[in-house]
């Protein structure tokens, strides 16, 4: 679905249709260059997520980006006449969207009749442990500018695996693979993206060596039903996606890397799994759930031996 950024340039107004992915800034390389002394030369990033969501990203910019005037730190993804500051330079998003879609409304989200299926899919959350202490302990161009590569590194890696990154919310990334046709792959490939996304969080480590502790991450993984074409966002909803959240919590408190549901564990060779099983209880569930919790050195091991 199309979407454009309008602003004002030399005193003219400009429009510039969005694309995929697009660097903001002073420098002349940048896909919208500002000349504006108030912006940095690598100001922002405008990043596309599946077809229509498109995510403002800071690039650790001197003065900020905001959004309808608030300072962002992680990405945030845009709705039709959101205003962007960047420096001293005003640009608005527009996104038309079809309303003549018929739509059913219940208590979860708004329904897109013609584009809503059951399908079965993988699903993978990823969370930055402590976030919440670290953005009152580091400067925010420094977070976000670290932010916008760790974001940018995993939605990469998740493309590369197959997988779609169905939304960021805040320091959390939730994506997911398609199970229909191979339900133990879409397990694998879920297991390689956190490998990959831990690999990531490390070399940030490395590069960042100012932060006043390492980046650690947790991960849930889990398979189930979900109804995918959800809202305007297009996002997948259900009880299997609520667990796939609530796992990724548990991994702080089970003391490991990777939270995995029976749905997802059992569909893989019983060695990864036997003796790692354990019963936990999760918010919105009754009864206490079946789980596998692996470490990244585990997880390494598995992968190499698989």
């Amino acid at each position: 679905m199309s979407a454009r950024l309008t602003f004002s340039k030399d005193g003219e107004q400009t429009e510039i249709a969005c694309r995929a992915a697009m660097t903001i800034g002073r420098d002349k390389n940048s896909d919208i260059t500002l000349a504006d002394p108030q912006a940095s030369r690598n100001h922002a990033v405008l990043r596309q997520l599946g077809e229509d969501d498109y995510y403002l990203i800071d690039s650790g910019s001197a003065n900020g980006s905001f959004v309808n005037n608030r300072r962002i730190a992680t990405p945030v993804k845009l709705n039709d006449g959101d205003t962007i500051l960047l420096g001293s330079t005003v640009l608005t998003f527009h996104q038309q969207r079809d309303d003549t879609l018929s739509r059913e409304v219940n208590e979860d989200a708004t329904v897109l009749t013609n584009s809503l299926s059951i399908k079965q899919i993988t699903i993978l959350v990823s969370d930055i442990r402590g976030f919440t202490t670290l953005s009152e302990e580091v400067p925010i161009n420094t977070l976000s500018k670290l932010m916008s590569e760790w974001f940018k590194l995993v939605s990469d890696c998740v493309a590369q695996l197959n997988g779609e990154v169905d939304k960021f919310i805040g320091d959390c990334v939730y994506a997911r693979w398609e199970a229909d046709a191979n339900p133990a792959q879409s397990v694998i490939a879920a297991l390689r993206a956190a490998q990959r996304i831990q690999e990531i969080t490390n070399h940030l480590n490395q590069t960042h060596t100012d932060l006043p502790r390492p980046l650690q991450i947790g991960v849930g993984i889990n398979t189930g039903h979900a109804a995918v074409g959800i809202g305007r966002d297009n996002t997948a909803i259900g009880d299997a996606v609520n667990t796939t959240f609530r796992l990724e919590s548990s991994s702080k408190d089970l003391q490991t890397d990777v939270v995995l549901g029976a749905s997802a564990f059992q569909l893989l060779p019983e060695s990864w799994w036997r003796s790692k099983t354990q019963t936990v209880t999760v918010k919105g569930k009754k009864e206490p759930v079946e789980v596998c919790g692996i470490t990244f050195p585990e997880l390494d091991s598995l992968l190499r031996s698989g």
